[in-house]
Formats: C-alpha cells, structure tokens, sequence
C-alpha cells in the first residue's frame, strides 16, 4: 500500500481568494508564476524527475522529501490557477509575453541525475521562485493576490532551508567518507 505524502508547507492558513476581483493586467503579471520559465509547473516537474532519480539511488527519504515538495507546488499551482480565473485570464500552462505568447515547455527543466546537482539546481529555482514572487507583488496593487503571493513565499523560504539542509547533510557524509 502507497503512503499519501503531505505537502511540505509553513503551518498557517493561506489567505482567501473567493472575492478577488477580474484584472487583467495583474492576471498577466502574475501568470509568469503559474506555467512560466521559473514557475510553480516548472517546480513540479522538476521536483518529480529528480525524485525518480534519488529513489534509483538509494535515497528513498530525500526522494519523499522531494515529492512533499512537489505536493505543495501543486497546492500553489492550484491556488495561482484558480487566481488567474478570477482574474479574468484563462490558467492555460502558457507563458504570456508583451509581445506573443507559447505554450509551456519543458525543455529549461533541470534533468540532473548527481544528488549534489539536483539538490543545488532546486534550491537555485527556490530562490529565483522568490524573486520572481517579491517581484509580482511590487509590480501589482491587488493586496489579495500580494497576500496569497507573500505566504507561498513562506512555503518557498521553507523548501530552501529544507534543501539546503540535505545538501549540507550530502557533504558532511561525502566528506567523512573521504578521509575514512
């Protein structure tokens, strides 16, 4: 029998996104977090390849750790999909720009398969993810969607600490076996 993971999250509520009036110009500021380059999919399916990789080496509590990750981006993934709906823009897993606008791709995922690489590209797409937030909420007015945007950033900090511990924990374990 599979074990159901929980999403690895901060402990508080997330703010309401019932009332949330259309807005398109926020809708299109913000889908870049939804399905573009340094996004909540992109988050997805990266965290979810490189748990495959971690479970074929081995390291079946850091490949849990990974896809507990990955649960909570979906919990995002939804929550900016169902925002970008009341906003008046259609969630479609599209990456709109000024100027065109091009259906998903994955080809910019991180497709490491070395532990240290995995751990350092995610916590790299972690902090860009941050920026990227910080950045949205200086760019819109919508004090709802600055609220939802501010405590994912929460869950965001906690993936980092979280990473960078099983990355300082890979090399304290790499180190120990070289001078054995």
């Amino acid at each position: 029998e599979k074990k159901v993971h929980k999403p690895l999250i901060v402990e508080l509520p997330y703010p309401e996104i019932d009332d949330i009036k259309e807005d398109k110009v926020t809708a299109l500021i913000l889908s870049r977090a939804y399905s573009g380059l340094h996004s909540e999919l992109s988050a997805i399916l990266q965290y979810v390849y490189h748990h495959y990789y971690l479970d074929k080496l081995g390291e079946h509590e850091n490949a849990k750790t990974l896809i507990k990750i990955s649960i909570a981006e979906m919990m995002h993934l939804s929550m900016l999909g169902e925002t970008l709906l009341k906003l008046g823009l259609d969630p479609r897993y599209i990456n709109y720009t000024p100027l065109f606008s091009e259906y998903y791709s994955a080809k910019k995922l991180s497709y490491s398969t070395q532990k240290d690489k995995m751990l350092l590209d995610n916590i790299s797409s972690e902090l860009v993810a941050i920026e990227q937030y910080k950045d949205i909420i200086d760019r819109i007015s919508n004090q709802k969607v600055q609220a939802l945007l501010s405590r994912i950033i929460l869950d965001e900090e906690l993936h980092v600490k979280v990473l960078k511990e099983l990355l300082e924990e890979y090399w304290r374990l790499l180190k120990e076996k070289e001078s054995a």
